[in-house]
């Protein structure tokens, strides 16, 4: 089993990194194979060409940035992780040319995420993280998959590089997240389809 995490935020070393790798830590504790990517830019937004729907070869017409390879990781993997800071109640530019574009190719390639296991992590400094995690959850819900839970929202707070180090809530809130996800996705994996 595998499970990727998609790192959305401009800092690579960051809250939201952070917060992806106690969810990872845990993945990998329960012998899931994880993989972290960092979302490099630029990346652009979908641009409705529509051309997914034609060729249906699981790939993005736009073929100049990293988001075919990003599709091909998910593609590939079992768990699919979404992570971006909040910026002004939303994601970043980077994490929504993501889901715009894996999600028009997923939908003209045969629903390709259908049961997936999907997650959702979010860093803010104090108030539009569930704005966020609801952005990434609209994808995962789209795209047939299925949404784990945690003990509550799977946000962290903080501003400065490394403050979600101080969320003690937001770190246990991480831990359950990746512990949930790897019994769901050693359930599915045991089940036929």
């Amino acid at each position: 089993m595998r499970a990727v995490a998609f790192n959305g935020s401009p800092r690579r070393d960051g809250n939201t990194a952070r917060l992806l790798g106690y969810v990872l830590q845990e993945l990998e504790e329960q012998g899931i194979e994880t993989e972290l990517v960092q979302l490099r830019g630029p990346i652009r937004g979908c641009i409705a060409c529509l051309e997914c729907r034609a060729r249906k070869d699981g790939r993005c017409a736009l073929d100049d940035d990293v988001i075919n390879d990003c599709i091909a990781r998910m593609a590939r993997a079992d768990g699919i992780i979404l992570g971006t800071p909040t910026y002004f109640a939303d994601l970043t530019p980077e994490m929504k040319a993501l889901i715009d574009r894996a999600g028009f190719v997923a939908k003209a390639n045969d629903d390709m995420f259908t049961r997936k296991v999907g997650a959702a992590v979010v860093a803010v400094r104090r108030a539009g993280a569930i704005h966020a995690f609801d952005s990434i959850n609209h994808l995962f819900l789209m795209s047939q998959m299925i949404v784990p839970g945690s003990s509550y929202w799977n946000v962290g707070m903080g501003l400065e590089k490394g403050d979600v180090e101080s969320d003690g809530e937001g770190r246990e809130i991480m831990r359950t997240l990746g512990r949930n996800m790897a019994w769901l996705l050693k359930k599915i994996a045991d089940q036929p389809y």
